[in-house]
């Protein structure tokens, strides 16, 4: 006998919802549009990506499945959310990266490859601030955060749209990442 699927509720708070609790009603439009999506949502903007030039943090990003440096490039996003997770399919300029959003004990949980990164969320000034936590690796083995160094993200809202920007570097082997850009409703 088939199951039903399971179709996502406006009563169920959405993982953003879960992490941020009140605050997250209080930001702007943007943000709020993009993080209560349900079901599926397509999104589509630009986006710049810095990487780190050392062989090692080369290595570490391609294991993570890091997007290549281009400038100004097309950016997609497919959303498939439900009350439990999301999936984020990136597509920056021809280059998937996809990774899976939880909430775990109020914390911002995302899968990237075989990492999973654990972040502390909280607004400012109509901003969600992502600061890391926690890492594990397969979703098991606790790794010292201070292996990771900064690994930071802010959403904001400018003129209109949703506004994002990511930075993680290593300790010893400096930036792994940067990228920012905007996107909107596709």
């Amino acid at each position: 006998m088939a199951q039903t699927p399971v179709r996502p509720s406006a009563i169920e708070p959405t993982v953003f919802q879960q992490v941020l609790r009140a605050p997250f009603f209080n930001l702007p439009d943007s943000l709020r549009a993009l993080h209560s999506i349900r079901g599926r949502g397509e999104y589509a903007g630009r986006v710049s990506i810095e990487r780190g030039g050392n062989l090692l943090s080369r290595l570490c990003g391609a294991i993570a499945g890091l997007p290549p440096a281009m400038a100004d490039a097309p950016l997609r996003v497919e959303f498939i959310a439900d009350a439990r997770s999301e999936t984020w399919r990136r597509n920056f300029g021809g280059r998937p990266m996809t990774s899976r959003l939880k909430c775990r004990n109020g914390l911002l949980c995302e899968r990237l490859g075989p990492v999973q990164l654990r972040f502390l969320l909280h607004t400012a000034d109509g901003a969600i601030y992502w600061n890391l936590a926690g890492v594990r690796l397969l979703g098991l083995l606790p790794l010292p955060v201070a292996l990771f160094g900064p690994v930071q993200c802010r959403e904001r809202e400018q003129a209109g749209r949703y506004e994002f920007r990511v930075e993680a570097a290593l300790p010893l082997l400096g930036p792994l990442i940067r990228y920012e850009g905007w996107l909107e409703p596709a």
